[in-house]
């Protein structure tokens, strides 16, 4: 049985987190910033309330006779006993016989074409820590992106308005960032254990340090664009903010919508409808704060009984990258062209060249990590690389096909003229207009085959690059 690092990890992340900002808050009091210290302890207290009823509605604490523990999630003490309870559950196991043990079966990755299918006996004393491994996954992206995400970017918001950075505010945010990345990487893994739960597999060493990387990059480069966005036009960084949350707030809903599905009542036995839609909304919350700082690796399907989407959907992925990256550069130009005084010490061209670059790393890394680092690319129906190529081909006979004055028109080989006899008869004017005209039936022909074409591709990536892979994979922490 592993040792429940990760536990460990997600548990040190959020106390020292909060312990930095609470004594940051309390710098900011003694400086008179109130608006500062409100803003520093929102984004504390309300990941670390959704932390404890996240944690509450796992182990359904509600439906058990444990008052102790509620006692400490009220007081916000939940990570920590849940945490010292798993190291118990780690250290208790093979002391004491256990009367009931579980079967499951898990597919070995194909090799060769072939799949074995391998039993393996698991205990109670697993099954508890499985859980505990569960939720807090669960906690730890929400912890960074409904907490650290916009803590980060508060705090060097006012580090750039400041012109300054204290020992508070520094550590503060780099344990943020710690947070985020650490959150981000356990979204990746969390999305292969729920579309490869069949299969068993490893993740090496080599598959976390791409997503590190990736994550890393690509986060720390949307939270520098906003803030200085915002530090040039801060009237302008609201409606920015609410329209990339209301447009991935609302996708899985309008998807959910055009499908016409019935309600999902399968979440929770206990919840009501109300309840159920509580949830959901809590979900998609999360989903769209997620996409607000980098691409969400698990989407959310409401259709779906396990409400997630377990396709591998290239299109989608190309898509997002593409918009954000053209979202950043265009952030990026408005802040050149009404950069105040402040940013005189600092070369701006260079610095948008940096930023792009870095956002372009961070693209390099997920490339690496799906082509040769993910631990099931041998079950994806079809690779990244072609998967993006043929997108990428699609969105360019969209573009054409859109725009009829870029068609290719056939122009039907001359035929050569024969020897005009020598006689005085005038040239027949309408045979040869009709030669200088482009020919309807090679027109016709041509234009079939690029509709033909698109059409096509546009059945490959539906069926073939989405890749509705229905595998799954249980991966180490």
């Amino acid at each position: 049985m592993r040792l429940p690092s990760s536990i460990f990890v997600s548990v040190s992340l959020f106390t020292a987190e909060t312990t930095a900002a609470l004594y940051l808050s309390s710098t900011y009091r003694s400086a008179g910033d109130q608006i500062w210290q409100g803003l520093t302890l929102l984004f504390t207290l309300v990941p670390s309330v959704l932390v404890q009823l996240t944690l509450t509605f796992i182990h359904r604490d509600l439906s058990r006779d444990r008052p102790l523990v509620l006692l400490l999630h009220i007081l916000q003490l939940g990570p920590v006993v849940r945490c010292l309870e798993a190291f118990c559950i780690y250290g208790s196991v093979g002391r004491v016989e256990e009367p009931y043990v579980s079967i499951i079966r898990k597919k070995q990755m194909p090799r060769r074409g072939q799949s074995e299918e391998v039993e393996r006996q698991v205990g109670q004393a697993e099954g508890k820590l499985f859980t505990h491994r569960a939720a807090f996954a669960r906690t730890s992206v929400i912890q960074a992106f409904l907490g650290s995400a916009p803590q980060l970017t508060l705090q060097l918001y006012i580090c750039v308005l400041q012109r300054g950075v204290s020992v508070g505010r520094g550590t503060l945010m780099v344990i943020s960032l710690l947070s985020i990345v650490y959150g981000a990487l356990r979204c990746n893994i969390l999305a292969i254990k729920i579309k490869y739960d069949d299969y068993e597999v490893d993740v090496r060493p080599m598959a976390y340090v791409c997503i590190f990387l990736w994550r890393s990059f690509e986060i720390a480069t949307r939270v520098v664009v906003l803030v200085l966005f915002s530090s040039v036009l801060q009237l302008w960084v609201l409606p920015v903010v609410l329209l990339n949350f209301l447009v991935f707030f609302l996708y899985p809903w309008i998807l959910f919508w055009q499908s016409h599905s019935p309600f999902p009542e399968n979440i929770e036995k206990t919840l009501t409808r109300v309840g159920t839609t509580i949830v959901l909304c809590l979900l998609t919350f999360l989903y769209a704060g997620i996409n607000m700082f980098c691409w969400s690796a698990v989407q959310v399907k409401l259709n779906d009984p396990d409400l997630i989407n377990k396709s591998q959907n290239w299109y989608r992925m190309a898509v997002y990258y593409m918009m954000r990256f053209v979202e950043n550069a265009s952030l990026l130009l408005l802040w050149y062209i009404y950069k105040t005084d402040f940013y005189k010490f600092f070369c701006a061209p260079l610095l948008v060249l940096q930023l792009l670059v870095a956002y372009a790393i961070a693209i390099f890394f997920m490339l690496v990590f799906y082509q040769f680092c993910h631990p099931c690319r041998r079950l994806f129906s079809s690779s990244m690389t072609q998967g993006l190529w043929n997108c990428s081909s699609l969105l360019c006979l969209m573009c054409n096909s859109a725009s009829p004055q870029n068609r290719p028109m056939g122009v039907a080989p001359r035929p050569a003229k024969s020897p005009q006899p020598p006689n005085d008869e005038a040239p027949d004017s309408a045979s040869d207009s009709a030669d200088d005209m482009p020919n309807e039936t090679s027109y016709d022909m041509l234009s079939d085959t690029i509709y033909e074409n698109a059409n096509e591709l546009g059945h490959n990536i539906c069926g073939g690059i989405n890749g509705d892979v229905n595998h799954s994979a249980s991966c180490n922490d």
